[in-house]
């Protein structure tokens, strides 16, 4: 394989920080700075791609914005591939993956109450994008946000709220309990909507659904089209990373698990925020 298109994967594969979006928007634009750069081959386009697509099977955002790429330079003259055509359709999904996000941006501030209190969970570039939004309309709102263990994004996103000028909480993920009934509403994004009522999310997703299931606060779950799959509970794959993220004590008889994404039941929330609007839970049978 060319070796700057292993770069990108190997980038790819090795981003455990960035949402499921922002990763998408990564590997595209990194997928265009290849591009414009190189006399890349069909063969090694379609070497590439074909990795990319299968680099993070539980952010499906991934694999969806290459099939986007895919299918447009399948529907061409192969004759005609090149790299100025390959380098087009990668901006028109990278432009489309933009789009998706505004729009569900738009649709998700008017949910917002003013002097609101959101609390989020993970990171999402979607949640992020809401957020700015709101601060560009002059809209006053605070921020709950966990710490996001073992990555702890939830640090990096404090910071960026703070030079927004917005007041941020930052708590451990194990003080859910305590912190959501002060909010006013629950948002997060997602790395997967499952076909079978259910969608994927990073792990601590879970019990914050439970928890605003239990005290009636609204839970809002920001996924566009690119979120969308055809897996479903029985056939998703949850990416576990390497144990030594968690600094757990190391002996024989000591294993540390650190398994980055659960499924959660869309009866636990309020509905979801995608490009075309609103779509409230509907009450759907548990697994």
């Amino acid at each position: 394989m060319d070796a700057q298109g292993q770069k990108i994967i190997d980038a790819i594969r090795g981003d455990t920080r960035s949402g499921a979006a922002q990763l998408a928007g990564d590997a595209l634009r990194r997928l265009q700075h290849w591009l414009a750069s190189n006399a890349v081959t069909t063969q090694q386009l379609d070497q590439v791609l074909k990795a990319l697509s299968e680099a993070r099977p539980s952010m499906v955002p991934l694999a969806n914005a290459i099939e986007r790429c895919q299918q447009a330079l399948g529907s061409g003259d192969p004759e005609a591939q090149t790299s100025e055509r390959a380098l087009a359709v990668v901006e028109s999904v990278l432009d489309q993956l933009a789009s998706a996000n505004e729009r569900v941006a738009e649709h998700a501030a008017r949910l917002v109450p003013d002097q609101a209190t959101v609390f989020t969970h993970s990171r999402s570039s979607q949640v992020v994008s809401l957020f700015r939004l709101l601060v560009q309309q002059g809209r006053a709102f605070s921020v709950i946000w966990t710490q996001g263990s073992p990555g702890n994004e939830g640090f990096t996103l404090a910071r960026e709220l703070d030079e927004m000028g917005v007041p941020v909480t930052l708590i451990t993920d194990a003080q859910m309990g305590l912190f959501v009934p002060k909010v006013d509403l629950v948002v997060t994004g997602c790395d997967t909507w499952l076909a079978d009522g259910h969608f994927l999310n990073k792990s601590g997703t879970y019990p914050l659904a439970l928890v605003a299931k239990d005290l009636g606060q609204p839970f809002w779950v920001l996924a566009d089209s690119f979120k969308e799959s055809t897996d479903r509970l029985d056939t998703v794959i949850l990416e576990e990373m390497p144990g030594d993220e968690l600094g757990a004590p190391t002996a024989e008889g000591i294993t540390a698990r650190n398994i980055y994404f659960e499924t959660v039941p869309v009866r636990l929330i309020t509905g979801r925020i995608s490009e075309q609007g609103v779509s409230w839970s509907p009450a759907v049978p548990g697994p």
